[in-house]
């Protein structure tokens, strides 16, 4: 039988040489990957400005951990203005299919995103400027995708049994990519993708945190 009491320090210690782990890999790779994508984020800032009238960037309120918002990154993919109301009002159908689809349509379908958007979205450039988010510890490299709180409220009532996942996926930092993005099942439905990134969390396990970093590269040439 296993003392519960005994392990305790011993799991606060793994904790802390987890996070320490995982911060030191979020600073060095955040920085190095800046630096390596450099050239392909200046010439996607030019080509946003160029294309159509709006800011370069993209910001909009995401939940971070323990349910704490932050303004998460990219390079703007959509014409400029109040999108989902735009969606909404002028494209009913649409946004049902949005809706029901997990706050998602066809990029060929969806009538708020722009030429280059399509290009760069495709490609994953968009989020590049996610890595911004990393550096300043409101993000990390790996970890559950980042939901917008309606999202989560909405899923919470529709998917109840899920809850515990969900509280799982609050309470810790938002990844750039994570368990579910690098498992080549990127059609998951939310039960799914809660599942994995609940089993994510609750792991603490430095060997799944490079393994996941290592198939991420692979991941995105396949999407390419």
């Amino acid at each position: 039988m296993i003392n519960k009491k005994s392990n305790k320090p011993f799991l606060k210690q793994r904790i802390i040489i987890f996070n320490i782990f995982k911060r030191s890999i979020d600073i060095l790779g955040s920085i190095f990957l800046i630096i390596l994508f450099s050239p392909i984020m200046l010439i996607t800032a030019i080509l946003v400005k160029a294309t159509s009238p709006g800011s370069i960037f993209f910001k909009q309120l995401r939940i971070g951990k323990n349910s704490v918002p932050f303004f998460m990154y990219k390079f703007r993919s959509m014409y400029i203005g109040d999108n989902d109301k735009r969606l909404k009002d002028n494209y009913p159908d649409l946004w049902d299919k949005y809706k029901k689809s997990g706050w998602k349509l066809p990029m060929n379908e969806d009538p708020r995103i722009t030429p280059i958007g399509k290009k760069i979205r495709s490609l994953t450039i968009d989020e590049f400027p996610q890595f911004i988010n990393v550096l300043k510890g409101e993000m990390s490299l790996v970890g559950p995708r980042a939901y917008r709180e309606e999202e989560l409220k909405e899923y919470e009532e529709k998917y109840p049994h899920t809850k515990k996942y969900i509280n799982d996926i609050r309470s810790v930092k938002p990844g750039i990519t994570g368990p579910w993005q690098t498992s080549g099942r990127n059609a998951l439905n939310f039960e799914d993708r809660a599942k994995l990134d609940s089993e994510y969390v609750r792991s603490l396990s430095i060997k799944q945190e490079l393994s996941i970093l290592l198939k991420t590269p692979m991941s995105m040439i396949s999407r390419w």
